[in-house]
């Protein structure tokens, strides 16, 4: 009987520049220090403890330690390399008294290594990172190559959250800045790259900065670097805006905004990033460019909230402005004459007209928020602004019969608490927001006038409707659905969002909701039958379902990476799929377009290592989220019997995503499968599996309950003779 293989002996081979590789049994119950004793003794090294091994894979170069050991598996090949202290000593050494090809090299080697934690860790500690400080700030990095491996070096260590961005003082700020502020052609892209990561983890990430880096980089220089031909460069620009944006008080918010909203700018946005050359923008772009979205519309939460002061004399000029744009065409009218009882009555006619609900004191319909004082604005920007067409509007209402009318007033009021709802105004960028709007990037006032386009909309489905005022819910449960529709075809600009918002009339609209509801019919017969036929099925879909996320598994997902305290990590990613045989997951890092093979993942998770799923708020990389309120809810770990690594934490890029992925490792540990996503799934395949079996009895009515069995016939003599 042959002998039984030992779980924790891997064969892998061990390699050292300038000798012959040794291939080893690597016990992973054995002491790190004994393996490296025993390979220094095959190579006649003396002094072992200067030696330590790495992984040797291009996107893997990191220090073996206790903790990442189990990620060494049976082929793997390693690395005998001298320790992190005695390397960081090494570079230190270097650095100070090296020569310049010296210093850059070490430099070089530098920005590859701080990505490692044990690593930085011993670099930090030999006071490595001072240096680096003291360098850039004191200009002692030459230009090119060693500034940009500096600074990059300086980024990666920070990463790590060993040391604080309070550390920062004024001279080093002001030199990273003079980096971001330099305009030269000849200035290295990955100088400005960095500069930028810096300034915006300073601005996030420090207690008291803001207020330097917003005083040394000035906007016009950011908007240069959104014209740059790299992408990054970009991408980082539009990060440090968001951030200086983000930590703004009300005020420097509305004049960034303004700034942002300049025709200058928003041409250099529209242009150079989101119709770049590429034709396409990338996943971290999308995200910046959402979250420079949200911030931007986020202004209107003041208004949007704010109800209307009974003292606000400038809110009453707007309301009576209203009723004069519309009625008074000659430009005269009541407004300067004394007030009186006849002038009250006319007004009140007049704002009848007009559709407000309390036409008395129009002011009342401005109490509600939202939308608030943002309904006034935006109705008096479409009366100032397109006024033939809020004239056309208004005038045709107020000559139709009263059960027919469009109220503008009533109708402007919840258009505007439609629009903060789908464009989610006054919520915060979600940290997997990618979904942005071209066509608001393309004019001064976008929600304004995205108001005007939607008013005009509403009115012309009225009338398609041929609604009354009982009908109010149904015709904006139709708006609601042509301006979803419209948005997710992402015109590019205002004008084709009304081209596409003609398209979808409302017979179109009926047509489309009568189609997908002939798709995705539930059958929902209460029936005995039906419903004993769906007890005897559902076993059978849910094993369909099961191989479905299994698949899904194999086929793997790209997740964004985020920190041990449930930060997001600007542009990095990882790659975890399911061995075809369901047994190991592989992972590692990846950029945001490749989907690497199995082969090309390195690390490696048995399933029968993991012990639990768990999600949301429990999960250990979730116990410090500060409140925000999006990614708990995507996060799910798993945790480990290992000790080394106690748990793998994953953060969903979207619910779908989160609901197969969990739905997945339920069925591998033998759970239910309990995610919204295998209730739709088990409700269509149902309907679908059903109806396919009901063909044959297709115009036969089912009865509620199946037909009594008859009593027993007198005999059981069924025998005909033939004579």
């Amino acid at each position: 009987m042959p002998a039984m293989k030992d779980s924790n002996i891997v064969k892998i081979a061990v390699e050292m520049v300038g000798q012959v590789p040794q291939l080893i049994e690597f016990n992973q119950k054995q002491p790190l220090a004994a393996i490296i004793q025993e390979l220094c003794n095959g190579w006649g090294l003396s002094d072992p403890d200067q030696y330590a091994l790495q992984f040797s894979e291009n996107n893997n170069q990191n220090y073996i330690t206790e903790k990442n050991r189990n990620e060494i598996k049976n082929g793997s090949v390693l690395m005998l390399t001298h320790s992190p202290s005695t390397t960081a000593q090494d570079i230190l050494q270097k650095l100070n008294t090296g020569s310049n090809d010296e210093k850059t090299n070490a430099l070089t080697k530098l920005s590859k290594l701080s990505t490692d934690m044990t690593f930085a860790l011993e670099f930090i500690n030999k006071q490595g990172l001072a240096l680096i400080i003291s360098h850039i700030e004191g200009g002692k990095c030459k230009p090119g190559n060693p500034l940009a491996y500096s600074l990059i070096s300086f980024v990666e260590l920070m990463d790590h959250g060993i040391v604080s961005w309070d550390i920062l003082e004024s001279p080093f700020i002001n030199k990273v800045a003079s980096y971001v502020n330099n305009q030269s052609v000849a200035q290295d892209a990955k100088v400005v790259q960095a500069s930028l990561s810096i300034l915006e983890n300073i601005v996030l990430n420090s207690s008291g900065k803001y207020g330097q880096v917003e005083k040394e980089v000035t906007f016009p220089n950011l908007v240069m670097h959104l014209q740059s031909q790299n992408p990054v460069i970009q991408q980082n620009a539009i990060a440090l805006i968001n951030a200086l944006f983000l930590k703004a008080d009300v005020a420097k918010r509305k004049a960034i905004a303004g700034t942002l909203s300049s025709k200058q700018v928003r041409s250099v946005i529209l242009t150079n990033v989101i119709q770049s050359s590429s034709g396409q923008v990338g996943t971290e772009m999308a995200h910046q460019l959402y979250v420079l979205q949200t911030l931007m519309l986020g202004l209107l939460e003041q208004r949007m909230n704010l109800k209307m002061d009974p003292q606000d004399q400038d809110a009453h000029d707007k309301i009576k402005e209203l009723r004069r744009i519309a009625f008074d065409t000659d430009g005269t009218g009541l407004i300067g004459d004394v007030t009186t009882r006849k002038q009250l009555v006319v007004f009140a006619k007049d704002y009848k007209k007009l559709g407000f609900k309390y036409d008395i004191n129009p002011a009342l319909d401005f109490t509600e928020t939202p939308p608030g004082m943002l309904a006034l604005d935006c109705m008096v920007y479409f009366a100032r602004n397109h006024t033939e067409s809020y004239t056309k509007v208004v005038l045709e209402n107020s000559c139709r019969a009263d059960e027919h009318e469009c109220p503008f007033g009533r109708t402007s009021v919840e258009l505007v608490k439609l629009l903060c709802e789908v464009l989610r105004i006054g919520e915060a960028p979600s940290e997997q927001g990618q979904n942005y709007h071209p066509m608001f990037f393309t004019h001064d006032h976008p929600f304004e006038e995205f108001f005007c386009i939607c008013i005009i909309l509403l009115n012309k489905t009225w009338k398609e409707m041929r609604a009354t005022t009982e009908d109010f819910i149904k015709v904006f449960s139709v708006v609601r659905e042509q301006i979803t529709r419209a948005l997710a075809a992402q015109p590019t600009s205002l004008e084709k969002f009304r081209a596409r918002l003609q398209v979808l009339t409302y017979s179109e609209i009926t047509n489309l909701w009568q189609q997908e509801r002939t798709n995705r019919e539930e059958w929902e017969s209460h029936a005995r039958p039906i419903v004993e036929l769906k007890e005897a099925i559902t076993p059978e879909i849910m094993e369909l379902i099961q191989q479905q996320r299994l698949g899904f598994l194999v086929e793997g997902t790209r997740f964004t990476k985020y920190s041990t305290r449930g930060q997001r990590i600007k542009d990095k990613f990882w790659y975890v799929r399911l061995s075809p045989n369901h047994k190991v997951f592989h992972y590692g890092d990846c950029d945001e377009k490749s989907v690497p093979s199995l082969e090309e993942l390195p690390n490696k998770l048995a399933v029968v290592d993991i012990k639990a799923l768990v999600v949301g708020k429990e999960c250990p990389h979730m116990k410090d989220i500060r409140g925000r309120k999006t990614t708990h809810q995507l996060a799910f770990s798993l945790t480990l019997d290992s000790v080394e690594v106690s748990s793998l934490d994953f953060v969903a890029p979207d619910e779908q995503v989160f609901d197969y992925w969990t739905d997945g490792i339920n069925a591998l540990l033998g759970n239910k499968m309990l995610s919204k996503e295998t209730e739709n799934d088990l409700e269509t395949l149902l309907s679908m599996d059903i109806k396919l079996r009901l063909l044959d009895a297709e115009g036969v009515d089912i009865p509620q309950d199946p037909p009594p069995i008859p009593a027993d016939p007198p005999n059981y003599d069924f025998c005909y003779e033939l004579k």
